[in-house]
């Protein structure tokens, strides 16, 4: 199980900021329990954005849609049709880190930026293997880093990168493992968002992450104690 929140409404604002056609995909399983990015989420967050650029004067086309899971796949051939006919310039992404992610990876020549900060990621200790995407550090820079994130992919964990050591596009670390900071560069460059590059992320804040973590919804926190413990 994953948790996240939305992402200030004037951040979401500013990753989008410029594009004209904008395609804004929620995701039906986690994200949709914790209220924070299905299709009820999607549709309050294309309502505001509609309204408050209209209210800037700004000419822009935005659209919606709910899949079941944006970690897989074989749910994100649904987004197919509109991703290549519609050619959206931009798509806002309400899945969690791993998500956006790996929709960036599947339609790697469109511009995929989040809408969501991921909280924390539950495990599912059954017979499949999953790979990390997201270290759910509650403070999302895929919007400045083409999509791959730099805290999981970098052995480092390096936010502003890269370093010195990486050596024909491999990891220092690792021989075996790409250099994120090279994926990074490669994917900016083929996006024509290089000058993202160049953005300082400031120290990151870990009085915002918890461990262990709780995350109880605001319109519930009435009924539960800061422990999770009905009151």
């Amino acid at each position: 199980m994953i948790v996240a929140k939305r992402k200030p409404f004037q951040e979401i604002k500013e990753l989008i900021s410029g594009y004209k056609k904008i395609l804004i995909v929620g995701c039906g399983t986690c994200v949709a329990v914790c209220l924070a990015g299905g299709e009820k989420e999607v549709a309050i967050l294309s309502a505001q954005l509609k309204i408050a650029l209209r209210l800037e004067g700004k000419a822009v086309e935005i659209k919606e849609i709910t899949i079941q899971r944006q970690c897989d796949r074989e749910f994100l051939q649904e987004l197919k049709r509109q991703v290549d006919v519609a050619d959206f310039d931009v798509i806002l992404s309400t899945a969690c880190g791993a998500g956006v992610q790996l929709l960036s990876d599947v339609y790697s020549e469109k511009v995929v930026v989040p809408g969501l900060d991921t909280a924390f990621i539950g495990v599912a200790e059954g017979p499949g293997i999953w790979s990390e995407r997201c270290r759910a550090c509650n403070q999302c820079v895929l919007g400045l880093t083409g999509g791959i994130c730099p805290v999981t992919m970098c052995a480092k964990g390096l936010p502003n990168g890269p370093c010195s050591g990486a050596r024909n596009g491999k990891c220092e670390v690792d021989p075996e493992k790409d250099c994120a900071w090279v994926k990074i560069y490669e994917r900016l460059e083929r996006l024509g968002r290089l000058d993202q590059i160049k953005e300082i992320v400031p120290p990151r804040r870990y009085s915002v992450q918890q461990n262990p973590a709780i995350a109880i919804h605001e319109a519930y926190k009435r009924r539960f104690d800061k422990d999770g413990k009905n009151v």
